[in-house]
């Protein structure tokens, strides 16, 4: 595997950790991390030492979600160069394609794009500071790499409704009641807790877990697939529309804004 720069892999004990790397930016997601993060889910994916994937984010944030100047370009750009990178986010997190559990170990935010990667994990771990949101219709947006078909799975229609039209973010402790994560850790015990979970199941047959995971995710396979293709027509479109692009201008002002606050 090619040196990565937004994404680390460390790997000890059949376990690996996919960190997100762009601790200033609060691991927001643009072109360059979605190619690296294929690459290293790629890399453990045919790697027979690789039992269980812990992804978690450096420094204080899991992920905001997709980085706002990259959707901005995006929203400058045609339907066509839209669908392109939707289509590689797609490929990227669905992560149903690892025979392996898969472990998200969450910090503060999950918003967005980044909070649809914590979905698609099969247990998510999150410290009580970790806040979860599908913010997307704050930007004038939708989910856009299946997320809505996931987070009906855990926490029911209604919710999942709740929680995508209003498209605020929601505390640990709420995500734990809802079932949207399955466990909540101080902040300093997150680490421990992921691995912990992680050795646990690398004792157990990878050849077990990898095909239990396959005849579970059977069920939600043409669910999937139906709204990932919905996701993409839909996602393209929005980002043509005026509003969307006039919010995430006014998104990235605020944000400059804020920036410039001692």
């Amino acid at each position: 595997m090619a040196e990565l720069q937004n994404i680390i892999v460390e790997k000890k004990e059949g376990i690996a950790r996919i960190i997100l790397n762009r601790p200033e930016a609060m691991n927001a997601i643009n072109n360059v991390l979605i190619d690296e993060f294929w690459a290293a889910t790629e890399d453990v994916r045919v790697d027979d030492e690789t039992k269980v994937v812990i992804i978690t984010g450096a420094g204080k944030a899991f992920s905001i979600g997709l980085d706002l100047s990259y959707a901005e370009e995006l929203a400058a750009g045609s339907m066509l160069e839209v669908g392109t990178l939707l289509r590689k986010l797609q490929a990227a997190f669905r992560l149903e394609r690892l025979e392996k559990p898969v472990i998200a170990a969450i910090k503060g935010y999950a918003l967005g794009e980044g909070c649809d990667l914590a979905l698609s994990c099969d247990f998510r771990v999150a410290s009580k500071n970790a806040r979860l949101g599908m913010t997307y219709t704050q930007l004038g947006l939708v989910p856009d790499t299946g997320g809505a078909c996931r987070l009906i799975q855990l926490v029911g229609l209604s919710k999942a409704k709740e929680l995508i039209f209003f498209g605020e973010p929601i505390s640990a402790k709420d995500a734990l009641e809802m079932g949207m994560v399955d466990k909540v850790v101080p902040a300093q015990d997150l680490d421990a807790a992921a691995l912990d979970l992680a050795g646990t199941l690398a004792m157990k047959s990878p050849g077990a877990l990898g095909l239990a995971k396959r005849a579970i995710n059977t069920t939600l396979e043409i669910s999937l697939k139906a709204t990932m293709e919905f996701d993409l027509r839909a996602q393209s479109r929005r980002f043509q529309a005026e509003d969307a692009r006039e919010a995430i201008a006014a998104r990235i002002q605020e944000l400059k804004a804020a920036s410039k606050i001692k």
